[in-house]
């Protein structure tokens, strides 16, 4: 329902765009499509692998890995996984609703999400080459400790 709604709205205003200026719009479509399709082979990479780990991953599997009851070892393992993981947003969120399915707990999970989406070890290059190496230190070191406030925060609340 709310999807149809936004795509809805999305298609009106794309419509009073195109009556306000025809060329604009198609520029626009044409730079989506074009970012649209250099995005498409690294996230049906991502979408294919996470597809393969969760068809292989039994729900016993990630329970004794990141479920309620692996602990703090279960919150460890989330939280260096989410770090050396290059995810994006759309794709992470789904996957924790699998995960959080196959048995994983709230406080393993929120590690994990919050890694994925804040700490970069796999990009921490390219931040480097950027910023300068001490910031890119500093800010992936902060975010880490922000995810971790976040998942004690998470398993305090979700217990």
């Amino acid at each position: 329902m709310n999807s149809t709604i936004l795509y809805t709205i999305a298609l009106v205003f794309l419509f009073l765009s195109f009556v306000k200026d025809r060329q604009k719009t198609k520029m626009a479509l044409l730079k989506a499509w074009k970012s649209f399709t250099k995005l498409l082979p690294e996230v049906l990479a991502i979408m294919i692998f996470v597809g393969i780990s969760l068809a292989v991953l039994s729900p016993d599997t990630i329970s004794k890995l990141i479920g309620s009851e692996s602990g703090l070892l279960g919150i460890i393992i989330a939280l260096i996984g989410g770090s050396f993981t290059l995810i994006p947003s759309f794709v992470a969120f789904p996957l924790a609703v699998s995960l959080l399915n196959g048995g994983a707990g709230y406080a393993q999970i929120a590690a994990l999400v919050s890694t994925l989406m804040s700490v970069g070890i796999v990009t921490l290059p390219t931040e480097i080459k950027y910023f300068n190496k001490s910031t890119a230190i500093l800010r992936n070191f902060m975010s880490f400790v922000v995810a971790i406030i976040f998942t004690l925060v998470i398993g305090e609340v979700m217990k």
